[in-house]
């Protein structure tokens, strides 16, 4: 399967969580005392992150030809996203979507290293909201490197062996 294809089916992935999270975080603003929203809430933003998160090592492996590594690969993954590499690839994401996922991939280290029962609402609101602000931009930063993507392919089979 294309890169191009792999991007555009975990675009329709990840929006299978918003509504999802909305659903949980609506209900967890109800019914403060049950835990189990918020915890919802938590692991489908999670799972966003993550979701994003590989797209960014495939095309690091894909498209770079290599991958960040050491301690801090997974900061260092999402910055290289914002870079552009001269007669490689535009950047993937502009500051913006970079500045949120950088919030949500530090939630998530948190998600997977503390207990559920320290997770605060007043934490996870600003990353709930933001995530319906900032998933139109970040979906489309997607779908235009998907484009430039096919683009190469076209070019690449017009092109006379």
């Amino acid at each position: 399967m294309e890169l191009s294809e792999r991007i555009r089916g975990e675009i329709k992935e990840l929006e299978q969580l918003l509504p999802r999270i909305q659903r949980a975080w609506e209900q967890s603003v109800l019914t403060p005392e049950e835990f189990a929203f918020l915890d919802s809430v938590a692991l489908n933003l999670h799972s966003f992150y993550s979701g994003i998160e590989r797209q960014f090592e495939l095309i690091a492996k894909l498209v770079d030809g290599t991958a960040p590594v050491g301690k801090t690969w997974h900061r260092d993954l999402l910055f290289l996203m914002t870079v552009e590499i001269e007669e490689l690839r535009p950047a993937i994401i502009g500051q913006e979507s970079f500045a949120y996922l950088d919030e949500l991939r530090r939630f998530r280290h948190l998600v997977r290293n503390v207990y559920t029962m320290n997770l605060s609402p007043k934490r996870i609101e600003p990353l709930v909201l933001g995530l319906f602000k900032h998933w139109p931009r970040l979906r489309a930063e997607f779908l235009a490197f998907a484009g430039f993507l096919d683009m190469l392919a076209n070019i690449d089979e017009s092109s006379p062996s």
